[in-house]
């Protein structure tokens, strides 16, 4: 079939296979059987919590990681990306360093978050090669989004062309990449099922999701459980964090709050995350006002604050987990 004449009926079709129809009676339950390709992304041992480096941006590679452990951190989620704590232009040489810091607190430096999402990027290459080789195991990608009017049918091939090319070059340099459902009307996995039936197509083990409870919330209200068990074999890393919608000047508004004060309801997640055996890093994100932008504190000062309150994170999100016998 021409890519060109990729129509609604082809996608709705391929998406039934890839979603389970079977049970509406849609369709054969036997050719469904035959045709479902689905692969699980693999598992660690155990959760494990990481801190994304976008937050400590103010302190070097060794005070990052030092802070880190102090707070409770298992490792550190370094942001490795343009205006990043590692620039994709200094990797070869500051990557080592960063990890060779973060390995000294004695964390774990297995994941990143990236700006990667084309695989012809000689950029992107190098940066993968570099990851691999110190070993890191995971990162999560840029973001693929549409254009107003696009019709969203029309561009699934386009975008399943660039991210198996991606999970190719992941393959070669040992690495798995995350693709993160982040909300706005722009942004390709927003709803979910839309990146969930590409990596079903690709079926590749080196991309997946990075899953992200607050985002998928606030798109999904009340059926954030749904999406969530259509996606949850392709999860290979987790984002935590909360929110809650206010109403300002008469338009709702979301806002970023710490851990248990939002609407996200992390005993519920938790809870399936414990049913699914969904076995990843976790990298937890402060969106909300953290000291890191207050200029008029000292670096000290900084660090004071931040380690108060980014403990009161970890320590709730400890106690989910806790609750969940995670």
């Amino acid at each position: 079939m021409n890519k060109l004449e990729y129509t609604r009926r082809n996608f709705l079709g391929s998406l039934a296979l890839a979603g389970g129809a079977v049970g509406s009676g849609l369709m054969n339950p036997a050719s469904a059987a035959a045709t479902s390709k689905t692969y699980h992304q693999p598992r660690e041992e155990k959760l494990s919590i990481h801190v994304f480096s976008k937050h400590l941006q103010f302190l070097d590679y060794q005070h990052t990681a030092e802070v880190a452990a102090e707070i409770g951190f298992d490792g550190v989620d370094l942001a490795v990306r343009p205006r990043g704590h590692v620039l994709p232009e200094n990797v070869e040489t500051d990557l080592p360093k960063a990890v060779a810091a973060i390995k000294k607190a004695g964390l774990e430096a297995k994941i990143m978050t990236t700006a990667i999402i084309d695989a012809d990027d000689a950029t992107n290459e190098k940066l993968l090669k570099t990851a691999g080789e110190q070993g890191i195991r995971y990162y999560r990608t840029n973001w693929l989004k549409y254009d107003k009017g696009d019709d969203i049918v029309q561009l699934m091939p386009g975008f399943q062309k660039k991210l198996t090319a991606l999970a190719r070059l992941n393959e070669q340099y040992g690495v798995y990449g995350g693709y993160q459902n982040h909300a706005g009307p722009q942004y390709m996995g927003a709803p979910i099922w839309d990146i969930a039936y590409l990596l079903r197509e690709i079926n590749h083990p080196n991309l997946g999701s990075q899953y992200d409870i607050r985002h998928a919330t606030v798109e999904g209200g009340l059926s954030w459980p749904l999406g969530l068990q259509y996606i949850h074999p392709q999860i290979n890393t987790l984002v935590i964090k909360d929110f809650r919608w206010e109403k300002v000047n008469g338009q709702w508004k979301v806002y970023n709050t710490p851990l248990g004060e939002g609407m996200v309801d992390f005993p519920a997640f938790f809870q399936k995350v414990k049913e699914m055996n969904i076995r990843v890093p976790i990298s937890v994100h402060f969106e909300y006002d953290m000291p890191e932008k207050d200029d008029s504190l000292s670096e000290s000062e900084k660090v004071k604050q931040t380690v108060s309150v980014m403990k009161k994170d970890v320590d709730a999100l400890k106690g989910y987990l806790s609750e969940a016998k995670l």
